[in-house]
């Protein structure tokens, strides 16, 4: 049993092991370089059954994180699943943040966008949302994203500003 079998059988063991735990082993993984490691970072992450701060851990490193170019899609995804789970305020949070590193992946800015839109949503939400977007620079999707946000009564001063900044008429 190598190195990393050995972390994520520690990991998955102790299941009900603190958060503190679970952390640690989660940086000790997180060091090494094997391609076994970011589908077992994202089945946790998706584990509602994580606690809180494992899953918002793995949020900031993930989006920080040396990841391939085949990683990155996947991790997106994930974290537009995590995005779409309304269960916990803070990990949508994290998640909209942290979609901002991926905003070339399909389908990213369109999530995005949606949430910034619903006004249904908390605030902080939405505007991380569109923060995440604005990140992502002045591309065709984005463009018209912000267009839409530029009539929200919310976001639309906002929107606009940034789409002037980006030399776009709103």
């Amino acid at each position: 049993m190598d190195e990393v079998e050995w972390l994520i059988e520690a990991f998955e063991a102790r299941a009900t092991s603190s958060a503190l735990f679970k952390l640690d082993v989660l940086m000790d993984l997180e060091r090494l370089r094997d391609p076994r490691i970011v589908p077992f970072l994202l089945h946790v992450l998706e584990n509602r059954g994580e606690p809180k701060e494992v899953r918002v851990h793995l949020l900031k490193r993930l989006r920080n994180g040396r990841l391939t170019s085949g990683d990155r899609t996947p991790v997106a995804g994930a974290m537009m699943r995590v995005l779409d789970d309304r269960s916990c305020a803070d990990l949508r949070l994290q998640a909209a943040l942290a979609l901002a590193e991926f905003t070339e992946v399909d389908g990213v800015p369109d999530s995005l966008g949606h949430l910034a839109l619903d006004a249904d949503e908390p605030i902080d939400l939405r505007y991380s949302a569109f923060t995440s977007l604005e990140r992502a620079g002045p591309t065709d999707v984005c463009a018209s994203l912000l267009r839409q946000l530029a009539a929200d009564e919310t976001l639309g001063r906002s929107a606009r500003s940034v789409l002037s900044a980006w030399h776009l008429d709103p």
